[in-house]
């Protein structure tokens, strides 16, 4: 198994951060998501809190030899459930990929919770798992190769979401009213 992990603060108060998830996609940074479909939305009338399972789409460059090893293709499907608890500002956003989970398993937990000075702190967690115990060899080469990308992924992801963010809020404070 395989880790990747990583922690900042968005320079948006968890309010804005909040909002701006539900448009981070598409985005000129992540152009791997192609597709988000919304499958349920739930508000606990007790608690508020807001859940949302969707399933995105994505397309990406495979290495051949995860191809041959494999099969599969580009085309790849990821379930997201998310919880927005607006009572005690905290949202968790967990996802595991469905395709080719029989070889490997992709398990992501995001979680936003307000930081001083008006910001959102971020915490983005990682476990991947190849499900080859024959092969120890290539699943550690499967599993690295996916951390690898989910890295990048990431890194993009942050590039783009705190694009949106600017956009959605930096841009509006400027408009005159």
């Amino acid at each position: 198994m395989h880790f990747f992990s990583q922690a900042f603060n968005y320079e948006h108060p968890w309010s804005h951060v909040v909002i701006g998830m539900w448009h981070k996609y598409p985005n000129p940074k992540c152009t791997h998501v192609v597709s988000i479909d919304v499958l349920d939305r739930t508000v606990d009338p007790n608690t508020g809190v807001i859940r949302t399972e969707r399933i995105l789409g994505c397309k990406q460059k495979t290495p051949k030899w995860i191809v041959k090893l494999f099969g599969g293709s580009e085309d790849a499907f990821v379930r997201e459930i998310s919880f927005v608890d607006p009572a005690t500002q905290n949202a968790t956003i967990t996802s595991v990929n469905l395709s080719l989970s029989q070889f490997a398993t992709c398990f992501e937990r995001i979680q936003y919770s307000p930081a001083a000075g008006e910001r959102t702190a971020f915490l983005q967690t990682a476990e991947v798992q190849a499900r080859m115990a024959l092969w120890r060899t290539a699943a550690d080469g499967l599993e690295k190769w996916l951390v690898q990308r989910f890295e990048q992924n990431a890194q993009l992801g942050k590039i783009g979401f705190t694009d949106v963010l600017r956009t959605m809020w930096d841009e509006r404070q400027q408009v005159p009213v």
